[in-house]
């Protein structure tokens, strides 16, 4: 039996507080194709952490030189996901740093974003934590950045569906 792949969002982050804005989105679509863009900060966007920068190894320079405009990735993304619905594994944080993405931008967001766990049955959620740590560390890839997020994520979804419906 095939397994549906939803598509999945993750967002990186200026910080964990109030204040804190976008500065990556990753998404990968249902054929597993990933796409991410780096954000470059708007002027009033002025909350820097250390912290996070540390986590996520993005600096705000390199955001200036190598991002899009808030408005530029709002466009390209509503072309690209418009009807859509995408998961995610910490909604509150990710829609609420992309309402301010698209608040920046005036613009409506035409897709939508849902807790990835709408679409586990509890037995999958006990499941999810470990199968996504057990994938960290076969995969050998950098943590906190969107596009790879979303590629361990898809394949935890994966993996947990393969171990409860077999």
């Amino acid at each position: 039996m095939a397994i549906s792949i939803p598509p999945i969002i993750d967002l990186e982050a200026s910080g964990f507080g109030r204040g804190s804005y976008p500065i990556e989105v990753g998404f990968a679509t249902e054929d597993r194709v990933v796409h991410s863009f780096l954000i470059k900060p708007a002027p009033t966007w002025l909350h820097w952490s250390v912290e996070a920068e540390l986590i996520h190894g993005i600096s705000r320079s390199q955001l200036d030189s190598d991002g899009m405009t808030p408005r530029e990735v709002a466009l390209k993304m509503n072309d690209m996901l418009r009807g859509k619905t995408l998961y995610s594994d910490a909604w509150s944080f990710d829609s609420s740093w992309m309402g301010r993405l698209f608040d920046e931008a005036e613009l409506v967001q035409r897709f939508r974003i849902e807790t990835i766990n709408k679409l586990l049955t509890p037995q999958q959620m006990e499941l999810w934590t470990d199968t996504k740590q057990t994938l960290w560390s076969e995969m050998h890839i950098e943590r906190h950045r969107a596009a790879n997020d979303v590629q361990v994520l898809q394949e935890t979804y994966l993996r947990v569906m393969q171990a409860t419906t077999a």
